[in-house]
C-alpha cells in the first residue's frame, strides 16, 4: 500500500526494487512488484452492476486487502502467491473482503487481473503503482506510464491510484536532495491534476524512509502538494515505525493532514514486531476510527497485515485474514454506507 522487505523472482515487470527495511525479513513492495506476474486472461470488462454495489455499500463495510500481505503469508509457508493467481484470489474472496488492490506495473498487469477479480467478486476500487519523480526527466516518464495504467483500471472501477515515489538508489539511505524534493512534489502535483482530469484520485503512499530526517520527505510531500489534487494514503503502521515506533507521531500527523486521507492502509504490531491478524496491539485503531469519523471520513479501507521476520506463526493467510476482517468491521463500523 514502506521501505517493505518483500521478494520472490518469476518475471521482471517494470518497476525498479526497493530496499528492505532495517527490521524484519518481510518483502520489499518494490521488489515483490516487480517480481510478481499478475496470472489470468482476457481483457477489462464492466463489473460489477452499479445496483448491487450501492445497495452493498448500504450496509456492508467495503474492505479490501493489498497484494503484498498475500505475498509475505505464502513465502512464509513455502509457496508462490503468484504461480496461481486465480487459486489466490479464491482464497482473498473466501475471508469476506470485497476488494483487492494490486500492485500494477503495465496495462497489461490489468487486462490480466481484471477477469479473474470479476470472476471472484473482488472490486478494484484502488491500485498500487510505484514512481520515479525526484528527477524531472524520469518523472516525466513515471507519470505517462501511470496515467496508461490509470485509464486502463478505470474502466474496471478503481477510483484512487496509490502511489509511493521511489528511494534515490535501492538498497542505499541516500536522503533526496531539497532540489529533488520540491521538483518531487511538483511532479506528484502533475501526476494529481491529470488523475483529476481522468475522474480519479491521487493517494500519496509513504514508509519508514520518508520519516528519516525529521519526516523532512514526508512533510514536503504534503505542505508542498495542493491537497486538492494530492490526497494521503495513510499507512498508520508506516507512520508509527517510520518516527521510532511513536503512536504519539502518528496521531500528530493525522491531526496535522487528517482531512487529506482518502485511503487506510492497515497493520498492527505488538511491541513493534508485525502480528498475525488485526487486532489490538500498538497502534490504537478504534482512536483512529473515532478521529476520522470525527473529520466526516470514510477513507477506502485497505487490510494489508502482513507477516515479517519475528512474528507469530500460528496462522495461515486465510485464517489471519478472516480474523482481520472480522476486527475491522467491527472497529470501523460507522464507515459503512
Amino acid at each position: 500500500m514502506p521501505g517493505h522487505s518483500r521478494k520472490p523472482k518469476t518475471h521482471v515487470l517494470a518497476c525498479c526494487e526497493e530496499p528492505a527495511v532495517t527490521t524484519g525479513g518481510a518483502l520489499s513492495r518494490r521488489r515483490f512488484l516487480a517480481n510478481l506476474g499478475l496470472a489470468g486472461a482476457a481483457a477489462c470488462v464492466a463489473w460489477p452492476a452499479a445496483r448491487t454495489l450501492a445497495e452493498e455499500a448500504r450496509t456492508v463495510l467495503h474492505l479490501a486487502t493489498n497484494q503484498y500481505p498475500w505475498g509475505t503469508f505464502y513465502q512464509r509457508d513455502g509457496r508462490d502467491f503468484s504461480a496461481s493467481l486465480d487459486a489466490g484470489l479464491g482464497e482473498v474472496a473466501s475471508c469476506g473482503l470485497n476488494g483487492y488492490e494490486p500492485l500494477a506495473a503495465s496495462t497489461g498487469d490489468v487486462d490480466r487481473l481484471a477477469p479473474l477479480l470479476e470472476k471472484h467478486h473482488l472490486e478494484m476500487r484502488s491500485l498500487y503503482v510505484n514512481s520515479s519523480l525526484h528527477e524531472a526527466a524520469g518523472a516525466e516518464k513515471s507519470i505517462e506510464q501511470i496515467l496508461a495504467i490509470a485509464e486502463r483500471a478505470k474502466k474496471c472501477g478503481t477510483r484512487i491510484i496509490v502511489t509511493n515515489p521511489n528511494p534515490i538508489r535501492w538498497g542505499g539511505n541516500e536522503a533526496k536532495s531539497d532540489a529533488q524534493l520540491v521538483t518531487q512534489a511538483e511532479a506528484l502535483d502533475t501526476l494529481g491534476r491529470k488523475l483529476a482530469a481522468l475522474g480519479l484520485v491521487l493517494s500519496y503512499h509513504n514508509h519508514d524512509a520518508e520519516l528519516r530526517n525529521a519526516a523532512r520527505e514526508f512533510h514536503h510531500m504534503m505542505v508542498g502538494t495542493d491537497p486538492k489534487l494530492v490526497t494521503l494514503c495513510l499507512d498508520a503502521h508506516w507512520i508509527y515505525r517510520g518516527s521510532g515506533n511513536s503512536a504519539v507521531a502518528l496521531f500528530d500527523v493525522v491531526k496535522l493532514y487528517g482531512p487529506r486521507v482518502t485511503e487506510l492502509h492497515l497493520r498492527q504490531s505488538v511491541k513493534g514486531t508485525w502480528t498475525e491478524s488485526l487486532g489490538d496491539g500498538d497502534i490504537d485503531y478504534p482512536a483512529l476510527a473515532k478521529h476520522l469519523a470525527g473529520l466526516g471520513l470514510k477513507p477506502h479501507l485497505v487490510v494489508e497485515q502482513a507477516v515479517e521476520q519475528g512474528s507469530p506463526k500460528t496462522m495461515n493467510a486465510v485464517e489471519a485474514h478472516r480474523r482481520s476482517v472480522e476486527y475491522a468491521r467491527r472497529v470501523f463500523a460507522g464507515f459503512a454506507g
